[in-house]
């Protein structure tokens, strides 16, 4: 992978640019007057990041560029705040001042959601195993402004780190939280989600272990949540009582620890 930048940057996006290469592991390339195309010929590389003032975009040459947004948590989050109800919300039973543990980040929409309704006095930690996604979200919820204050304080309130959730529920104390959530619905093709496309190439498709469930009780004080496909199977086999269905098939369920 070759890290570089937007043409003409900024000093700040090259010292960023620098900052994320050495914490890859990757090269660093200066841009100049390259365009994309004759850059991955001269570096023979195709998979590319580049950084700017606003973002880290990931670039492969083949599907389309990936870069933060927080999508329908934004959506959601001005919908919680016209009094309507956040379906995640209220099976979790979300409210101000919980500890909340997203093991499966993802984009990090539902950690965004969890945040607004944890409020300033709340924490909410979002774990992600795989190195590149985790910087790509981690830089996103740091800078990306969504013109909604609410919202933008809600992103930055999310803390993501880079590390397997099993790894990461062991270390924890018992009732250490007060929401364990798992949203392992990524590792299969949702084709509304075409946003995440680009992403799923560099995701982790691994399911769930009954190990990971049974950390995740011993962690939560309240609630561990399961948002999956309806008609999975996984809430039998992981032992999840399923609370709420919604209208594209998704089904959230949950174990009282």
């Amino acid at each position: 992978m070759i890290v570089t930048t937007t043409s003409r940057p900024t000093a700040e996006s090259v010292a960023r640019a620098r900052a994320v290469a050495e914490e890859l592991g990757a090269a660093y390339a200066e841009r100049g007057d390259h365009s994309l195309a004759r850059l991955r010929r001269r570096q023979s590389c195709d998979r590319l990041l580049i950084v700017s003032e606003r973002e880290v975009r990931y670039d492969d040459g083949h599907a389309p560029p990936f870069f933060f947004h927080p999508s329908m948590a934004l959506v959601r989050i001005k919908r919680l705040l016209a009094g309507e109800r956040d379906t995640l919300v209220a099976v979790s039973g979300c409210r101000p001042g919980d500890v909340v543990l997203d093991c499966t980040a993802g984009m990090a929409a539902d950690a965004a959601v969890l945040a607004h309704a944890a409020g300033p006095g709340g924490r909410v930690t979002a774990l992600e195993s795989r190195q590149l996604p985790a910087l790509l979200v981690r830089e996103g919820l740091a800078t990306y402004r969504t013109g909604l204050p609410a919202a933008d304080a809600a992103l930055r309130r999310v803390t993501l780190r880079w590390c397997d959730h099993v790894d990461e529920l062991r270390r924890l104390p018992a009732d250490s939280c007060d929401i364990v959530y798992f949203d392992p619905m990524f590792r299969r093709p949702i084709h509304e989600s075409s946003a995440l496309q680009p992403l799923r190439p560099v995701a982790d498709d691994r399911p769930l272990s009954p190990q990971a469930i049974a950390e995740a009780r011993r962690v939560a004080r309240r609630v561990v949540v399961l948002k999956e496909h309806a008609a999975s199977g996984e809430f039998e086999r992981l032992g999840f009582d399923v609370r709420a269905v919604n209208h594209a098939n998704t089904a959230y369920g949950v174990i009282m620890p």
